[in-house]
């Protein structure tokens, strides 16, 4: 692994930090997060229709750039560091490799290229708050999460040549304004017992999407209700659903983790910022000692988990066939989204502490920080989950003893 960025994965960094600057202020957050879809549409047109940024790690041959996970990582390390909000993550992280990897070519060539130019949103919609879990990240993933036969979850069902859904998905990242829904659904009942991928579109008849209120106002998430909706297969009935959402998670994992760092290290940016004109006794505060060893402590960390999450990102990319498959390729993504949750939550809360009194009030800007350390943990992890199952696939530890 070359840990030197590439010029074009330095222009990529540098055109996009140039557009977030001017059209990302906290206003601009603040605005955005209180629309009816969660992001700011002229933003987004500008992010996929002038950056491309939705098509990155997409082939060309689907109106992508043709790049790997890293590039689309490097992309949203910069969102983050601005909390951006916009549909990239779930579209181009999320849906779009799904897609490409279980999609037959009809359904390829005819989604892909609207992914790619984002003209069309979609988001992975999973029952209950499983989201971790269908991803492999913090648990295995070949289990009954996804309804399992009995009641709850979402279940699918032939009926006339064709199928319908039952059932609600909570926690669906822009679930309620994505234009494309993948819906993982249990089908078989208890003979044939298995999950697979189904495509919604947006507007199907019975099929009802509220916004939820969420802790992290910047990463909207949507409740979706399926009552008795038609919708189409992702691919067909023998497609190893579990695979492919696992190996879409890790590179998710890697994603996300390089995008925490992006906003750890613009909390601890921001901090150090602060201490150095925030007077007390005559003198900055960040000319205390204590205040220099706990910033000193929050930098380390930050830097850490930028290693491990750029590994995790190149390891990703270096994994992935030309359907979007992984070809056995090192899966690091979930520790290295533990490390990196850990060091933004370290990093935040710091951030709140040094600042102050200013620093606890609700409205200020460390805690939107805060908020989506908290947030994507309840999401994705928690830390020791990720943690403890990359301990378990690795069989780490056997018989209660550590092998080494």
């Amino acid at each position: 692994m070359d840990a030197r960025l590439t010029a074009e994965q330095e222009e990529i960094r540098r055109t996009l930090r140039e557009v977030l600057v001017k059209r990302c202020g906290p206003d601009d957050l603040r605005a955005a997060a209180r629309t009816p879809e969660g992001h700011d549409p002229a933003l987004w047109k500008t992010l996929s229709q002038q950056l491309g940024l939705p098509g990155l790690a997409l082939p060309e041959a689907y109106g992508g750039v043709g790049c790997s996970a890293t590039e689309l990582a490097l992309a949203c390390e910069e969102s983050g560091r601005f909390l951006a909000p916009s549909p990239l993550f779930a579209t181009a992280v999320l849906a779009a490799p799904l897609i490409l990897a279980l999609g037959g070519e009809a359904q390829r060539a005819a989604l892909l290229p609207r992914l790619a130019s984002g003209e069309l949103t979609a988001t992975l919609a999973v029952p209950g708050t499983g989201l971790a879990t269908a991803l492999a990240l913090a648990g295995d993933n070949h289990g009954d999460w996804a309804g399992g036969g009995r009641a709850g979850g979402v279940q699918a069902r032939r009926r006339d040549g064709a199928w319908r859904l039952y059932g609600q998905a909570e926690q669906v990242l822009d679930g309620h304004s994505a234009g494309l829904l993948v819906v993982a659904a249990h089908t078989g009942g208890f003979a044939r017992s298995r999950t697979l991928l189904f495509l919604v579109r947006a507007d199907a008849a019975g099929l009802s999407r509220v916004r939820q209120t969420a802790l992290d106002v910047t990463r909207p998430q949507g409740r979706v209700q399926l009552r008795d909706v038609e919708a189409e297969l992702l691919g067909d009935e023998r497609a190893d659903v579990a695979a492919a959402l696992a190996a879409a998670g890790d590179t998710a994992a890697a994603v996300l983790a390089v995008e925490a760092v992006g906003v750890a290290d613009r909390a601890l940016e921001r901090t150090v910022e602060h201490v150095r004109t925030r007077e007390q006794f005559g003198r900055p505060i960040g000319s205390f000692q204590a205040v220099k060893h706990r910033l000193a402590d929050v930098f380390v960390g930050v830097r850490a988990a930028r290693s491990a999450a750029y590994y995790a990102a190149w390891a990703a990319g270096a994994g992935a066939g030309a359907g979007g498959e992984r070809a056995g390729g090192e899966r690091v993504g979930g520790l290295a989204l533990a490390q990196a949750l850990e060091a933004l939550r370290t990093a935040a809360a710091e951030g709140i502490q040094l600042h102050g009194g200013i620093g606890f009030t609700w409205e200020h800007d460390a805690h939107l920080a805060f908020k989506r350390a908290a947030g994507d943990e309840l999401l994705f992890g928690p830390v020791h989950r990720l943690r403890a199952h990359a301990a378990d696939a690795a069989r780490l530890f056997d018989g209660g003893e550590v092998r080494v």
